[in-house]
């Protein structure tokens, strides 16, 4: 029989338990939990130092990174918590991958970008790098426009092309879920809805947890949507209702513009 640790709820892909993260004496999230739906878009929301991306970095242990900080409670993936001992963070960091603010491309080939990963687990077959490399860059909707130039510096795409080079760098380790702290920011917004558009067929795939302060963007793309406010989880629920009809008055008032 199951532990109640180990016990999961239909249909979900991660579970948030109790979840605190400390920068020194600063309590910046307290108490988070949520259920993460697979093969779902959860969006986070809030206003700016609310929590949200301190909560997004803490489900694949970015802040074992972070001098100072320390996070208790349970993020459970597939009936294991990825803080339990003997886990090691950079297997969970392969198995939950991250796609930054601003795209951190390495100062190398488009090609040797997508492989790093791949290689870096110790496949070196020429053939299956070729392939996991092409079957990438096809996911992120970027093989039609860059596979002429492969070989050629990353440096040389556009904004939007290396934010999704950065997707498929993510993807050719094949994680179960895909992070995103605010991805699309630094672009314009054609660029922007490519970014949304591969966020909408990523889901068919993995389970996409994305940060967000574009309400509108959040209402477009996500299933699901949490409301941060000063380091709390003030509500969850489907991005429809949400928006439509929140429970909570701090998320009405942050929806309809009334701070924030």
């Amino acid at each position: 029989m199951m532990t109640a640790q180990e016990q999961t709820r239909i249909g979900e892909k991660m579970g948030v338990r109790d979840l605190n993260v400390y920068y020194g004496s600063f309590h910046a999230l307290k108490n988070a939990s949520l259920s993460v739906g697979e093969n779902r878009v959860t969006a986070l929301i809030g206003p700016s130092g609310c929590g949200k991306s301190t909560f997004l970095r803490a489900l694949n242990r970015m802040h074992d990174l972070t001098p100072g900080a320390r996070v208790t409670g349970e993020v459970i993936l597939a009936g294991k918590d990825v803080y339990a001992p003997g886990v090691d963070p950079v297997t969970i960091r392969y198995r939950i991958g991250m796609v930054f603010q601003r795209p951190n491309p390495f100062p190398q080939s488009i090609y040797d970008n997508v492989t790093f990963g791949p290689r870096l687990q110790g496949e070196h077959n020429k053939g299956k790098l070729d392939e996991i490399c092409e079957q990438s860059l096809r996911r992120a909707a970027l093989w039609d426009e860059v596979k002429d130039r492969l070989n050629r510096s990353a440096l040389g795409l556009s904004g939007g092309q290396q934010q999704r080079l950065c997707i498929a760098r993510v993807m050719s380790v094949s994680p179960e879920v895909i992070l995103m702290d605010e991805p699309a920011s630094a672009l314009d917004p054609i660029a922007t809805s490519k970014i949304e558009d591969l966020i909408t067929e990523l889901k068919k795939e993995y389970t996409v947890v994305i940060v967000t302060h574009s309400m509108q963007q959040a209402a477009r793309i996500s299933d699901v949507t949490a409301f941060f406010l000063l380091g709390e989880l003030i509500e969850t629920g489907s991005t429809t209702d949400m928006f439509s009809k929140p429970k909570d008055k701090r998320t009405e008032d942050y929806i309809t513009g009334r701070f924030g």
